[in-house]
């Protein structure tokens, strides 16, 4: 009897995975394209093509989540902002405390791993998190010499456009509203 429930529930879970919802991936494609989109723009408004601070690297993951899988607890708007916003912290914090060295293995390891713990802890957990610490890092020149304000400037404002262009399109697609609680 247990074994026919998790065939079942493998086979609904395979079905899920691989049903074919043309509007939601129009909605998809269209929000990521808008956030991401907004954030290159602007960036090229601000700055040169070298100089790429505005838009960083796991923005790309959170777009994935944001505009992708909109259910997940991990995609809500309390773990996106608090989960980059924190993470941004720490991750700065720790890149002051250990400067470029030799020890840059260490900083990366305190920086990601201290990132995921206090997400943990704070109920903010959101994967992208641990890239946004890493990146204040390993980051370029650029954005070292930013210090604290790479929490604000790209990290806190970048996650807002891009949340709000998420609250805007996933309000639009069926199926693809936030939910009002974490579970």
């Amino acid at each position: 009897m247990a074994q026919k429930r998790t065939l079942r529930k493998a086979k609904y879970i395979l079905h899920k995975q691989t049903d074919f919802n043309a509007p939601e991936h129009i909605w998809t494609f269209i929000g990521a394209f808008l956030g991401i989109g907004l954030l290159g723009y602007l960036q090229s408004l601000r700055f040169s093509a070298v100089d790429n601070t505005f838009l960083i690297g796991s923005f790309g993951a959170s777009a994935v989540l944001i505009y992708g899988a909109t259910n997940s607890p991990l995609s809500q708007p309390r773990n996106v902002i608090g989960g980059h916003v924190l993470s941004a912290l720490i991750g700065v914090c720790i890149a002051k405390v250990i400067p470029d060295t030799d020890l840059n293995w260490l900083a990366c390891a305190l920086a990601v791993s201290l990132s995921i713990v206090v997400m943990q802890i704070t109920k903010t957990m959101h994967p992208p998190g641990g890239a946004t610490a890493l990146i204040a890092n390993i980051g370029s020149s650029q954005i070292k010499a930013l210090g604290f304000w790479y929490i604000v400037n790209p990290v806190l404002i970048g996650i807002l456009l891009l949340l709000i262009t998420a609250l805007i399109t996933n309000t639009w697609a069926k199926n693809k509203a936030y939910r009002t609680k974490n579970r």
